[in-house]
C-alpha cells in the first residue's frame, strides 16, 4: 500500500496530486512551488525568496513523512531561467548539511502560477 502525506505546514495541493507519497521507507514529494501556506499566495517574484519558500515547504512535507533533508537521495530543480542557478544553488546547499543528494537542474519554459522555481525530492524515512 502507498500512504498519502499531508502536511498542514505546507501549501495544500492545488490539483489532483498529493504533497508526497510514502511507499515502504521511501518518500516521493510532488514539486513544491513558492506558495506561502498561511496565505495560499505566491511569495514575491524574487528568486531567493521563492527558493527559500520552496525549501521550507519541502522541509515540512518531509517532516510530516518522518524524514528530513539529511535523508534526501535525489532532487530535481526546475527553473524558469537557468541564469538563476547560482542564486538557487547557494540557498539550496544551506539545507543539506551532510552529503548532498544526487540532483538534476533543468530550465523549463513555464512553471505553475508563473513560479521562478519548483523542486521535488525523493527521500527515505
Amino acid at each position: 500500500m502507498k500512504e498519502q502525506i499531508v502536511s498542514k505546514e505546507a501549501p495544500a495541493a492545488i490539483g489532483a496530486y498529493s504533497q508526497a507519497i510514502k511507499k515502504g521507507d521511501m518518500i516521493f514529494t510532488s514539486g513544491q512551488i513558492p506558495i506561502d501556506p498561511e496565505t495560499s499566495e505566491m511569495v514575491e517574484k524574487d528568486i531567493e525568496k521563492q527558493t527559500v519558500q520552496v525549501m521550507e515547504n519541502l522541509k515540512y512535507v518531509l517532516k510530516e513523512a518522518g524524514s528530513s533533508f539529511d535523508k534526501v537521495i535525489k532532487a530535481t530543480i526546475f527553473l524558469s531561467d537557468l541564469n538563476n542557478f547560482s542564486k538557487v544553488n547557494d540557498i539550496y546547499k544551506e539545507y543539506f548539511s551532510n552529503i548532498p543528494p544526487a540532483r538534476a537542474c533543468v530550465e523549463v519554459s513555464k512553471l505553475p502560477k508563473d513560479s521562478l522555481v519548483e523542486i521535488e525530492v525523493i527521500a527515505f524515512e
